[in-house]
């Protein structure tokens, strides 16, 4: 299900002014520091880097601060799919599991990579 657009302008205070979103999606991750850990974070890719933001515990689509920042040449694919998690990227040191409807959004902000014509716009752009 595509985020809402409130979603948006929660990230957007951790973002530079003027920055705009081009792709954002929720992520899960399970192991931190090699511990047990179940954590929400929404991934935004900009137009010049990928942030990862960790959410409060309780509510996956409040981001309570920024987990890391990477350039926006940052690939966020390929997307290895586990049979007991599901589909999974590796940003930096983070493993997060994405739900399968945020695939097409993970491979469209990485073919953007490829040389920007023709590259798909956002296939769950905000409601």
């Amino acid at each position: 299900m595509p985020l809402k657009s409130v979603v948006s302008e929660r990230c957007r205070a951790f973002l530079a002014a003027g920055e705009e979103i081009r792709y954002l999606f929720p992520a899960m991750s399970l192991m931190i520091s090699g511990m047990q850990l179940a954590a929400g974070y929404l991934v935004v890719v900009t137009e010049r880097r990928v942030v990862v933001l960790a959410c409060s515990r309780w509510r996956r689509n409040a981001p309570q601060s920024v987990w890391a920042d990477h350039p926006r040449g940052t690939r966020l694919g390929p997307v290895e799919v586990h049979p007991s998690l599901g589909p999974t990227v590796r940003i930096g040191d983070l493993t997060l599991e994405v739900d399968e409807e945020y695939v097409p959004v993970i491979r469209a902000a990485d073919l953007e990579l490829d040389g920007g014509r023709g590259s798909p716009e956002d296939p769950l752009p905000d409601l």
